[in-house]
């Protein structure tokens, strides 16, 4: 990823999700094929167990799959639109303080070109890990996302 398209990225990111910047989600990394995105530890967000909310887990790791899919897809963006299709969830464990989600795409680019290229409407999945700081995994999401052509 380039840093002009790493930087389209993040401020195209937090300009169309308003919600991104309202929990004030923050970059960590973007490259090839990852992006990775951090949720401060922010009372306002907290669960009646004092970790973030299972909502705020959810919009961190649900950006992070965006993040990845403007930053891989963001050249077709002029003939497709980017719209999640399907989320699962899984809540492990209890995470407390900040949180990181690192998403990574789970098709290769030019397949999902390729198909888009044809005619078709390609689904993909996003696989994404949620760790705390020190790196203990609390929940994992997939999100399978589309490219919508426009007509």
């Amino acid at each position: 990823m380039t840093t002009d398209n790493a930087e389209f990225v993040k401020s195209g990111l937090l300009d169309a999700v308003p919600f991104a910047r309202t929990l004030g989600l923050e970059f960590v990394d973007l490259a090839p094929g990852s992006a990775t995105m951090r949720l401060p530890d922010d009372p306002a967000h907290h669960n009646h167990v004092g970790g973030p909310h299972a909502g705020a887990l959810f919009s961190l790791a649900e950006s992070a799959s965006g993040a990845i899919v403007l930053g891989s897809f963001g050249d077709q963006l002029d003939r497709a639109v980017p719209l999640a299709v399907t989320a699962e969830i899984h809540y492990r464990k209890l995470a407390m303080g900040p949180v990181v989600a690192e998403a990574r795409l789970g098709r290769p680019r030019a397949e999902v070109v390729a198909e888009l290229d044809a005619g078709g409407r390609p689904e993909f999945p996003v696989a994404v890990e949620i760790r705390t700081e020190d790196g203990t995994v609390t929940g994992a999401m997939t999100v399978t996302w589309t490219l919508r052509p426009k007509r």
